[in-house]
């Protein structure tokens, strides 16, 4: 494993758990490869985030384990610091925060339009998504 990938994820782990963001908990993280994050912007979601040993050079993927809407139903979440937009310097913090953000600012809550075709096309990763960032909006190309 990458150096920068484990010493940064132990100071990420470390500081999630001496003083996580308001609205983070961890629900496991035993491993550097996968932890699983409760945010309470949205009650009751739990969150994936798989990550590779780019990081923090790439994005982890993040996913929602029990999806809200408005989330793909296969917990894809349509967020451009999680691709085209993202930088080493973000954290899993400052990803949690930008969730919780788009959770609270939803004005719709419903699936997206084209998630049934979606669902059935994506693939596992929601990095292998070619997404198209619109101005409150999102959706595939």
């Amino acid at each position: 494993m990458s150096s920068i990938f484990t010493k940064r994820l132990t100071k990420e782990l470390k500081d999630l758990n001496q003083k996580p963001p308001e609205g983070v908990e961890i629900e496991e993280a035993e491993s550097f490869k996968k932890w699983k994050l409760r945010l309470t912007g949205a009650p009751g979601t739990i969150y994936e985030f798989r990550f590779t040993p780019q990081y923090p050079l790439e994005a982890p993927d993040v996913v929602f384990v029990r999806p809200h809407v408005p989330i793909y139903s296969n917990g894809h979440i349509c967020l451009n610091i999680l691709y085209k937009d993202w930088s080493p310097v973000q954290t899993v913090a400052h990803v949690c925060l930008s969730i919780i953000s788009m959770m609270s600012s939803c004005k719709k809550k419903e699936l997206p339009p084209d998630n049934d075709m979606y669902i059935q096309l994506a693939a596992k990763s929601p990095k292998k998504t070619p997404w198209a960032f619109q101005v409150r909006t999102c959706k595939r190309i």
